[in-house]
């Protein structure tokens, strides 16, 4: 496996193992994370393991125009159930999404340094935040990063039901000409539902390249 070291690199695809992961070890720094996201690559670790980057054989995405949108959601959004906002409370978002159950988990991947790491990104416009509102709490969100005409969902978190899959179908409507796909990174029954698909590797990296 590939130890990355302090230059600002990573290694070729082809040194990506079989369960997707392409290097360990590195830092969080802000070149080093847009570099990962421009090749397509992104961290997934526990807290107590070293930095895993990963670049998975198949990509579970989103095309804009196959969002699928369910008569029970089209109902919540003809009711106005919630508000929405961008780049509102991004560490709130974050800081959310590491609280958030996962099945099927153990604790979190989004680190106290993972916050920090993207905060700082958001500083610098790259990462943003979409945030879901009802009687001016805030009840779900998720956060990615912006790269040409991809958006990388990160993480998302519900504190009431369908509010991270109202924020989601809200972003994707609103966006759908200026994102040609919604980077999702592995497959999730929830937002299966929501039209999300895997493509190749290969396919991917045709779409990420396109407008670099």
């Amino acid at each position: 496996m590939y130890w990355l070291s302090s230059d600002l690199i990573f290694p070729d695809y082809e040194e990506v193992n079989e369960d997707g992961i392409i290097a360990l070890g590195g830092d969080l720094s802000t070149e080093r994370l847009i570099l990962a996201y421009q090749k397509g690559i992104f961290p997934w670790f526990n807290e107590d393991e070293p930095i895993l980057w990963w670049f998975p054989h198949d990509r579970f995405v989103l095309f804009p125009e196959n969002l699928k949108v369910s008569k029970s959601m089209k109902k919540v959004f003809k009711d106005q159930i919630f508000t929405f906002s961008e780049n509102k409370a991004f560490r709130e978002v974050i800081t959310n999404c590491s609280k958030a159950y996962r099945k099927d988990q153990d604790g979190t991947w989004i680190t106290n340094d993972m916050i920090e790491a993207y905060c700082l990104l958001h500083e610098q416009g790259i990462a943003k935040s979409i945030e879901v509102w009802q009687n001016e709490e805030l009840v779900g969100g998720f956060y990615g990063i912006e790269m040409g005409n991809i958006f990388c969902g990160e993480s998302m978190f519900a504190k009431v039901s369908n509010a991270s899959k109202a924020g989601f179908i809200q972003f994707v409507a609103k966006y759908h000409k200026k994102y040609e796909l919604i980077d999702c990174q592995v497959y999730t029954d929830h937002l299966a539902s929501l039209g999300a698909i895997e493509i190749s590797s290969d396919v991917f990296l045709e779409y990420l390249h396109h407008k670099q």
